[in-house]
């Protein structure tokens, strides 16, 4: 995802200090061109030639280093950045920044950079909330750069609070949400649905079926990371859900229409690729059911039908701007739906696309191999009234970018 992509990486004096030689390995694996520079102070926690083995870049330190090619490096290297990341950022160097003070490689790169600069505050938990140190982090902000909140808990020191420098992989998601993909889904809301439902019984026992999430989530992650404000409603999953994004977790197909119905028409997408259970008991009983000597026969009934809901407001929506000339009236959403199938793929979704009134299904086959739930891939067929794109078989996180596209060009 960072492929030609360049990224400053720099250093201070902290002793998390160690942890981003991690996080210039995964940056790396993700094909980046990643440049470390460090403070004087951040070569006593860990050496340079850690990041230069691991980027195969040399690391800087000394301003007025002359064994390197005849260029002004804090000055080309700002050039080159795609965006620059301090971290750990000590009270010390997070001063110099809010105060334009330039006076080693890292400060003066830092004030010759015009890309995103992002900050992670590392240090005592005192330092951290002294009135200066906080004032100082507030014109870094007021300056434009992006400073992480810090994570609490027991610290290097002794001491207990905030002021812990993040994990390299929640730095990572940082890097990635600022220069992974172009942002064109900026301003745009999009909500999606992933994950099943859990249909109750008893207070032991539920329907459900064999969703993971995966898709949902994938298109949850690759939307925000092209700049759209994303709202996931998710059924029970064990996946983590990515940051950046608005998670309402729900447990029942109940649940799941009453959260997408209370935020529907404040967006400009909807994405339903949830699995949500068609019924659900009648009546659910308070105590568990015991088991007796003979078939027990369990009597179900309809749960809402949120995408049909969504889609005969279109319709009333409609009617009634044809019949209001010249008023403003209630925003209508993209509506987006998936088609899980075992049979008649294309003509079981072809009449899901025209009974609910929605923009597009996109279908694929349960029974097709690298299809369905739980795997990291999907071979689907986006369908609309005007058009039908089947896709080869991608991971899900292509089919969720393609899906995207094709949904932004539309709009």
């Amino acid at each position: 995802m960072l492929k030609g992509k360049t990224i400053i990486l720099g250093v201070t004096g902290s002793i998390a200090a160690y942890k981003i030689a991690g996080l210039a390995s995964m940056l790396v694996k993700q094909h980046a061109d990643v440049h470390v520079i460090m403070t004087k102070n951040a070569t006593n926690f860990i050496h340079p030639t850690t990041f230069e083995t691991l980027t195969g870049n040399k690391c800087l330190v000394d301003t007025f280093d002359r064994d390197f090619e005849f260029k002004v490096n804090h000055v080309s290297l700002a050039k080159l950045a795609d965006i620059m990341m301090i971290a750990p950022a000590s009270a010390n160097v997070i001063a110099k920044l809010a105060h334009g003070i330039a006076d080693d490689m890292l400060t003066t790169t830092a004030l010759a950079c015009k890309a995103p600069i992002c900050i992670s505050p590392a240090m005592n938990t005192n330092m951290f909330t002294n009135p200066v140190t906080q004032d100082n982090i507030a014109l870094c902000s007021k300056y434009g750069m992006h400073v992480i909140a810090p994570a609490e808990g027991y610290l290097a020191c002794g001491d207990t609070g905030a002021g812990k420098m993040p994990e390299p992989e929640t730095l990572f998601e940082y890097l990635l949400k600022e220069i992974a993909c172009e942002k064109d889904l900026l301003g745009k809301k999009i909500m999606v649905t992933a994950g099943p439902t859990r249909e109750a019984i008893d207070p032991v026992r539920y329907i459900t079926n064999h969703s993971t999430g995966k898709m949902g989530y994938a298109i949850a992650k690759r939307a925000m990371l092209r700049g759209a404000e994303v709202t996931l409603v998710s059924g029970p999953v064990s996946i983590t859900p990515p940051m950046f994004v608005k998670v309402v977790p729900v447990c029942s197909a109940k649940d799941m229409y009453d959260a997408v119905m209370g935020e529907a028409m404040q967006q400009d997408v909807i994405i339903k690729s949830a699995a949500v259970a068609d019924y659900c008991p009648a009546e659910i009983a308070t105590e568990k059911v015991k088991k007796q000597d003979k078939d027990m026969a369990i009597s179900l009934v309809r749960t809402p039908d949120i995408l049909g809901t969504l889609g005969q407001r279109r319709i009333e929506v409609e009617q009634e701007r044809s019949g209001a000339a010249g008023e403003t009236m209630e925003h209508v959403p993209y509506l987006c739906g998936f088609s899980m199938e075992t049979e008649n793929m294309l003509a079981n979704s072809r009449k899901k696309l025209s009974n609910k009134h929605i923009d597009m299904v996109v279908a694929n086959n349960l029974k097709q191999e690298g299809a369905g739930f739980g795997t990291d891939t999907n071979i689907v067929t986006i369908i609309t009234p005007e058009e039908q794109k089947e896709l080869p078989i991608m991971t899900k996180e292509e089919v969720a970018d393609t899906l995207l596209t094709v949904i932004k060009n539309q709009l």
